[in-house]
């Protein structure tokens, strides 16, 4: 059976470099990297190369950047960091009713803490925009937290406009980058935000490490507490495999982003072309321009998205019916909720990402698979009829 893999935004194929620069960290390099004899150097050596690999793609200074075991762990770090850090003189947050469970959650946490989180809505089109986030600034707000691309629809924040205004209020600013990076252009040195997440497994490095970049000479508390790891900001012996896999994916990304980017583009829009072409009653989930390269978040009307998504599993095609932090639930979407869509047509939502690895052959087995599918399940929906008999 044929295997389509179009979920490159739940995790990504580890790329062969990165398999060939941690296979020695798997043998003969198995030091702890805080040892300071010779099975510890050589390690330490490979985590602050994989340092400066990274910072060399975002554009920030190598001592920016903590270390984490995720993009959760670190939208944590950030969030509870800048709360509980010592002189805070307020105890309102400001973020999105879009994000990603990992800020949502957090947020939620704080508010059983005594602090006080306002969820700025999205327009229809699922994006947040700035004059709410203007509004919901007050005397109190200690940060403003909006993602840079929604892990669902893919749809790009317009964060250089959200930052200035936190920055001319006087407020720290906090994006998740874990879907942009490696997709959209990011450079720290111009964009005015504080705290930056980012993820190894979503670039095609190995899961189980992630990083915070953090503005030189920001303050903030730790969450995780041990050792003097990643300057006392994150005790606990660092995850060398994941580290350096991310750091050589970031590498990799810094060399071949744009011709990936550009290919990943085309098949993208090959692939949701031919999708609206060829199947009726296709609703777009989210902005048709200011969105990821490779995302394409679709409500087959009609259809229960569940039946579609273990039908397309049968046949070899892995995709999404949203976040795969919230795989398992038979609700809406609370994304396409926040942005006022359809709850019957929400019900039929798959997200589909493209990525390393994909091809035409890929989009064509894909799109005709789907197709049939649709006409199956529809065949059998009493929705189909309630439509007609409606007509």
């Amino acid at each position: 059976m044929r295997k389509v893999y179009l979920d490159h935004n739940a995790t990504t194929p580890v790329h062969p470099e990165v398999r060939n620069a941690v296979a020695p960290f798997l043998f003969n390099l198995f030091g702890n990297p805080s040892s300071i004899h010779w099975a510890g150097r050589d390690v330490r050596k490979a985590i602050e190369d994989a340092r400066q690999e990274t910072a060399a793609f975002f554009g920030c200074q190598p001592l920016e950047i903590v270390f984490t075991s995720s993009g959760t762990e670190s939208d944590n770090l950030a969030i509870k960091g800048i709360a509980f850090r010592k002189g805070n003189a307020g105890k309102h947050i400001v973020t999105s009713a879009v994000e990603h469970p990992a800020v949502i959650n957090t947020c939620r946490f704080l508010e059983g803490q005594g602090f006080r989180v306002t969820y700025v809505p999205v327009n229809r089109h699922g994006i947040v925009e700035p004059e709410s986030v203007r509004a919901a600034i007050a005397k109190d707000t200690i940060l403003v937290s909006v993602m840079n691309a929604n892990n669902e629809t893919g749809c790009v924040m317009p964060i250089r406009e959200i930052g200035r205004l936190a920055r001319e209020a006087g407020v720290l600013m906090h994006t998740d980058a874990v879907q942009a990076a490696g997709k959209i252009p990011i450079d720290w040195k111009d964009l005015p935000v504080d705290l930056l997440t980012f993820s190894g497994h979503k670039v095609n490095g190995v899961k189980g490490a992630g990083g915070l970049i953090v503005r030189k000479g920001m303050e903030m508390a730790a969450v995780i507490h041990g050792g003097h790891q990643e300057r006392g900001r994150r005790g606990g012996t660092e995850n060398v495999v994941g580290i350096v896999g991310m750091g050589k994916a970031f590498s990799v990304l810094r060399e071949n982003m744009s011709d990936e980017v550009r290919e990943t583009r085309r098949l993208r829009d090959r692939f949701e072309k031919a999708l609206f072409d060829r199947i009726p009653d296709l609703v777009l989930n989210g902005h048709p321009t200011d969105r990821l390269p490779n995302t394409v978040n679709i409500s087959f009307r009609f259809v229960e998205g569940e039946a579609l998504l273990l039908n397309l599993d049968i046949l070899g095609i892995a995709c999404s019916s949203g976040s795969a932090c919230t795989s398992g639930s038979l609700e809406a979407s609370p994304i396409l909720m926040a942005m006022g869509a359809d709850p019957v047509d929400s019900q039929g939502a798959l997200r589909f990402s493209l990525g390393m690895g994909n091809t035409d052959e890929d989009v064509d087995y894909a799109v005709e698979s789907i197709e049939a599918v649709v006409a199956k399940l529809r065949a059998m929906s009493p929705l189909v009829r309630r439509e007609a008999k409606a007509r």
